[in-house]
Formats: C-alpha cells, structure tokens, sequence
C-alpha cells in the first residue's frame, strides 16, 4: 500500500493512504507529538473532516494494539514458508537468571541462532526490542528460530 507523505510547514507531516472504499485516510503528526486521524470523503485535502485525536502515548499504545496481531500474522507466515523456522513463546519465570537484566545479556541470539523479535508484558507489546530491554518476571518472549535455537533460549531464560 502507498502511503503519501506531505510537510505541513509549522504544524508537522501527513501520512495518508486510499482505503478500499476509495476515502483518503490521513495521519497528521503535529510537531507537538500529538496525532490526529483525519478522513477525506474526496479529492480535496482541504475537506478533512477528524476522526480522532490522540496524544502522543495514546498513539503509541493504539499502534501497539494494531501492530501486535500484525506481528503474530507475519510471523506464522513466515514460519509456513520456510522450512525449519518455527515461533514459540517463552516466559520470564521467578528465579530466572535474566529476570532484571538486559535482554542482550543473555546473549540468546549469539549462542542459539534463535532471535527474540518481541517481548509481551501484560497488555503490552515490545517488538523488535534492543540489547538493552530489560527482561521482567512474567514477561512472554516470542522467539523465531529453528527448534533447537528455541529450545536453547528456553534453557538460557529459565535456567
């Protein structure tokens, strides 16, 4: 799908795509960091009518809400298509020996071959999350990988 980009001189960008009932859907990103949802019912990008306006953290949460069974969709496809790979969740148990470190302390993707792509903490999603990323109890790691990559994330985190 396209998505256009347009410079608001003083107010900040718009993205904006055509949906399939042909209306104009436009995200404006104000430089405050705040968002707004805009439809435009035609051609004219004067005729913008809001939808929805969001603060900064609520459009990150909406994006995490929209973009985690997106995640999960790409990657059960991904696994399909290539044999071998495979997803699987692991937890961050008490008494792990990475629960308050770093992710990138476990050093998981070095020593397995297997790559921690997201982190589910409670309602949240972390995806794609940095070496930095600290690790919780009871936090869910989706781990993409080969069998054996998995299994040996599993060991590293639990123990």
């Amino acid at each position: 799908m396209d998505v256009d980009e347009v410079l608001l001189p003083g107010v900040g960008m718009r993205y904006e795509f055509v949906n399939h009932d042909g209306d104009r859907v436009g995200v404006v990103a104000q430089r405050s960091g705040d968002f707004e949802l805009v439809l435009y019912p035609g051609d004219d990008p004067d005729e913008a009518r809001p939808v929805l306006r969001l603060t900064s953290e609520e459009a990150d949460t909406l994006a995490e809400i929209l973009g985690a069974p997106r995640i999960a969709e790409r990657f059960a496809d991904l696994t399909r298509e290539v044999p071998g790979l495979g997803a699987e969740q692991v937890e961050v148990r008490p008494g792990s020996p990475f629960a308050g470190r770093a992710l990138g302390d476990t050093r998981a993707r070095t020593r397995t071959g297997a790559s921690i792509v997201a982190v589910v903490r409670g309602e949240d999603v972390i995806a794609s999350p940095g070496p930095e990323q600290p690790l919780q109890v009871e936090d869910v790691l989706v781990v993409i990988g080969t069998r054996e990559g998995i299994a040996g994330v599993r060991r590293i985190v639990q123990g």
